[in-house]
């Protein structure tokens, strides 16, 4: 009996401790995390409280620039350029940079590798704000930081577009034509950022002036107060520049011409069925229907997706109707031959589905080879279900590696009657990954304009491929003080006996993209934030992990479907897309808006990026211990370059080191005594300049006086 007792109360101890710890007491709801501190912090509002004061607000000149870094291709990069991602990167903004360097893929020719020893490179590190150099300074490691708050995927790429070597839009010469500056609104020092240059020193490539450029200030830049400083000569622009979504189609115009770009790298195909040719797609051999180019179709839909009926003259995509075709009837649509290079692909499109609900849509890939002169067809996909009356965005990977079509194959599957059919728009392939998860809002002005303020709506909970299990929160009308915006959290979720998980959730990088919908992929302006899960982040005044456990430091909420699960606090922020701009482009279409959720494992990031090591030039032999005798100074590290010895030098957040052997040091500071110093030179100059000029007038007048009635006819004449 004593036995029993103490067995008992032993039970009881270990309950009543799990209750006191974790499993039964109330949980107090522990805080959102705002990743940018509640701010819509600028590039420049970024830099200004870090104390930087840059060229422009984000860039570093060296003492031989001028402001001719876009005239001359001394100053381009190749067009594969070398990387470097410094150790003391946050691992979310590491993550970003490679979604950035995605972006350029797809977008433009230039291309990104790690650096491998060539002599020219860009390294990216922490420092203090996010700032560039302009253009290739042929200075071996060319830094450029990417701070705190500075890990948004436009900020990123804008100071990239500085390194491939563009200056602000409204630096532009014309730029007086388009916007007024407001002189008087300016914090005093910060005037010549608003400096304008002439077209011998930067070029504008033959673009028009671009509001909506990327590399454009917003309208309160540098102020005094709460009035603009940039007021556009169009109004309805006021609230356009400044933006920070994505490259404009101007900044990819400029880039492309500076490069002489044909096409974006990992850019294969894109078709809305505007033009008769249908992009050059053909009817596959062996079928029984055809798919036909089609502006409406007999049980719907009655209009496109590109244009959603709003173009007249316009507005087709290709529909097989299974009404008129028989049991067993199937359509081919071929897209024209594609050469991928990396071995994988995203194939993304608008499915209609008025056919049976037995009929099927199947997707896949015909491959050619020597053996296989006529291709071999190999299935990735089957798209069955029945018809719902809206066109539904669709993702297929594909992991084709060599010439290949992709095949729409459309099957009449069923006996029953049919009085519509399947219908394509809005296809693009391109080689990239696929997102994950698609959480699509109906009828979201609507959403936006009812729902109060601070209440969030959720998606639908999604489990990434390691098995971790997350959703999006949205507060459509913005958190509590923040009017006018859409505010965006990533959440971890668990349920009751999920099992398999690391807590707390190690290095998960969560993006939350707000999709815009323009037919073709490459001028998508699209809006995302990243967040990722670090394990050793703790709650704000709180010692317990935020990213654990969400049966731990979460709270139960009942699903639509009356199931329960644990939602954990989310990080996001509150400012993630004004309410005007997400009602601009095509970011809400046919009424509903898509979000397009991603959960990557980049637990990769959080080790060193391995220095290269490099090889001898062709028809050289580096000497065994070639560094051995070289002295880099102030922790400069020697590397093999060509055979040869090559210091790589030191940086810090507004210092660097630079020279043969790392033994000048440079700094912002030093650049802003250099340009104070030059300044004061010219006025030196002018000063004596004036002084000649003045004695000079005296010695002739004095002499008129003394030649009296006499003609001065040296009139060239100098002192």
């Amino acid at each position: 009996m004593a036995g029993r007792k103490s067995t008992g109360g032993l039970v009881l101890h270990i309950v009543l401790l799990l209750c006191g710890s974790t499993l039964c007491s109330p949980r107090a709801k522990l805080p959102d995390y705002d990743v940018d501190g509640g701010r819509d912090l600028d590039i420049f509002d970024i830099n200004e409280e870090a104390g930087l004061n840059l060229v422009e607000g984000d860039i570093v000149l060296d003492e031989t620039q001028t402001r001719n870094s876009i005239i001359g291709d001394q100053y381009r990069w190749p067009k594969t350029i070398p990387y470097y991602m410094e150790d003391d990167l946050e691992i979310n903004a590491k993550g970003v940079i490679l979604k950035a360097f995605e972006q350029y893929r797809l977008k433009t020719c230039i291309d990104f590798k790690p650096w491998s020893g060539e002599e020219n490179y860009i390294s990216i590190f922490k420092g203090s704000g996010c700032f560039s150099s302009v253009g290739n300074r042929k200075v071996g490691k060319q830094r450029l930081s990417i701070g705190k708050n500075c890990d948004r995927i436009a900020t990123i790429e804008h100071e990239f577009l500085h390194a491939l070597g563009f200056w602000h839009e409204q630096s532009r010469a014309d730029r007086d034509d388009y916007v007024e500056i407001m002189w008087d609104r300016i914090s005093e020092g910060k005037e010549h950022n608003f400096n304008t240059y002439d077209d011998t020193t930067s070029s504008s490539l033959g673009v028009p002036y671009d509001y909506g450029s990327m590399m454009h200030y917003s309208k309160n830049a540098f102020r005094n107060g709460t009035e603009p400083t940039i007021v556009t000569k169009i109004p309805a622009f006021s609230d356009v520049i400044g933006q920070r979504m994505e490259f404009s189609d101007s900044d990819l115009l400029k880039l492309h011409r500076l490069y002489n770009c044909t096409k974006g790298s990992t850019f294969l195909d894109s078709c809305d069925f505007e033009r008769e040719n249908i992009c050059g797609m053909i009817q596959g051999p062996g079928d029984k229907a055809d798919w036909i180019r089609v502006s409406t179709a007999a049980g719907g839909p009655s209009t496109d997706y590109s244009n959603m009926g709003k173009c007249t003259g316009s507005g087709y995509f290709m529909h097989f109707n299974t009404g008129t075709a028989n049991t067993g009837d199937t359509a081919l649509l071929e897209s024209r031959l594609v050469y991928p290079k990396r071995g994988y692909q995203c194939l993304q499109f608008f499915y209609y589905n008025s056919a049976g609900p037995s009929d099927t849509l199947k997707i896949y890939v015909r491959e050619y080879d020597s053996a296989n002169l006529s291709g071999t067809l190999r299935l990735i996909k089957t798209i069955d279900g029945s018809p719902q009356e809206l066109w539904q965005l669709h993702h297929v990977s594909l992991d084709a590696k060599k010439k290949f079509r992709v095949v729409f194959q459309g099957a009449k599957e069923g006996s029953g009657p049919s009085t519509g059919g399947m219908s394509l728009d809005d296809i693009n392939l391109s080689e990239t990954t696929c997102p994950e998860f698609v959480w699509r809002v109906k009828n979201f002005s609507d959403v936006m304009d009812k729902t109060p303020a601070d209440t969030p709506i959720f998606s639908p909970p999604f489990t990434s491929k390691e098995g971790y299990t997350f959703q999006m929160g949205l507060y459509p009308s913005g958190k509590a003080d923040y009017p006018g915006e859409l505010s965006a959290y990533a959440h971890l979720v668990a349920r009751e006996g999920d099992t398999g998980q690391t807590w707390p959730c190690p290095w998960k990088q969560i993006t939350m993209m707000l999709m815009d919908q323009h037919p073709h992929i490459q001028k998508r302006m699209s809006n995302q934030r990243s967040v990722t899960t670090d394990p050793n982040m703790t709650a704000t005044d709180s010692n317990q992990f935020f990213w654990d456990d969400p049966r731990k430091v979460g709270v139960e909420v009942t699903d639509t479907d009356g199931s329960k699960y644990f939602r954990g606090p989310g990080a996001g922020t509150p400012v993630y897309l004004t309410h005007l701009r997400a009602k601009s482009r095509d970011f809400i279409k046919g009424g509903d808006a898509i979000f397009l959720l991603t959960m990557e494992d980049v637990s990769h990031l959080t080790g060193v990026q391995p220095p290269p090591s490099v090889s001898p030039a062709p028809g050289t032999t580096a000497a065994p211990g070639v560094c051995s005798n070289v002295e880099c100074l102030n922790n400069g590290v020697c590397v093999v370059d060509g055979g040869m010895p090559e210091c790589r030098c030191d940086v810090g957040d507004d210092w660097w080191y630079y020279g043969n052997r790392c033994q000048n040091k440079g700094s912002i500071k030093d650049k802003t005594t250099l340009a104070l110093a030059s300044s004061l030179s010219v006025l030196a100059a002018m000063l004596i300049i004036t002084l000649v000029t003045v004695i000079c007038l005296k010695k002739k007048y004095k002499k008129r006086a003394n030649d009296d009635g006499v003609i001065m006819r040296n009139t060239g004449a100098t002192c």
